[in-house]
Order: C-alpha cells, then sequence, then structure tokens
C-alpha cells in the first residue's frame, strides 16, 4: 500500500497535496483498493465553495458508490477532466494522474487537523 510521506490524509480516505494556498485532492492508494474497479467519477461542484467535509463528489465502482469528502473548506477551482473518460486512471495512478479536484484553500489553518503518513497508516492498518 502505498502512503506518500509528502501528503496530508483524511480519515475518509481522501490525500491532499498542498501547493501555496491551494491543494490537489484525490482518493488513496486504499481507498481505490477497497472499491475495486472504478468506473464512474461525478464531481458537478466546480467553481462553488465549500466547507470542510462537505461532499463534493462520488466515485462508482462496479459494486458500491462512494461519496468525496472536501478535506479542508475552499472552493473548487478545477476538476481533472481526464477522469471523466478514463475514471480507471484513480485505480492506476491514484496519488498523480488520479487527482480530482483542485481547490483554492479558505482556511489554512484546518490543514492542521489532517493526518500525516504515519496517523493514516494508523488508521488503515498499515
Amino acid at each position: 500500500m502505498n502512503i506518500p510521506a509528502t501528503l496530508k490524509y483524511t480519515e475518509d480516505h481522501e490525500w491532499v497535496k498542498v501547493d501555496g494556498d491551494y491543494a490537489y485532492v484525490g482518493v488513496t492508494d486504499f481507498a481505490q483498493g477497497e472499491l475495486g474497479d472504478i468506473v464512474y467519477v461525478e464531481i458537478e461542484t466546480e467553481g462553488e465553495e465549500l466547507g470542510k467535509s462537505d461532499v463534493f463528489g462520488t466515485v462508482e465502482a462496479v459494486k458500491t458508490v462512494s461519496d468525496l469528502f472536501m478535506p479542508v473548506s475552499g472552493t473548487v477551482e478545477e476538476v481533472n477532466s481526464e477522469l471523466e473518460n478514463s475514471p480507471e486512471i484513480v485505480n492506476e495512478d491514484p496519488y498523480e494522474k488520479g487527482w480530482m479536484v483542485k481547490i483554492k484553500i479558505s482556511d489554512t489553518s484546518e490543514l492542521d487537523s489532517l493526518l500525516d503518513a504515519e496517523g493514516y497508516k494508523s488508521v488503515v492498518g498499515g
């Protein structure tokens, strides 16, 4: 199981890559493995300002549909358009090509509540 030390994590299995006032968000390697083959990613919140823990979209796998939760408050600036035609990218490369949204962070202090790699490992039993 891949848990990069350079990222932050939520207990809901989202990862966050901070880049200044912006952050990229996706689902973890653990999450994509638990979901199985991802067949559809639906994110219709581009341009919306959402609070921490708000649902920003859903991911559909062969056997289940899961909500995607905002790790921190912010505005959804961009949605990864590659996922529309190739949702399997999330399974193949969850931390790079499989990012889901780019957000403008509203409150950077909320980043302090996220887990580091070691903390996330303890959540998933790694």
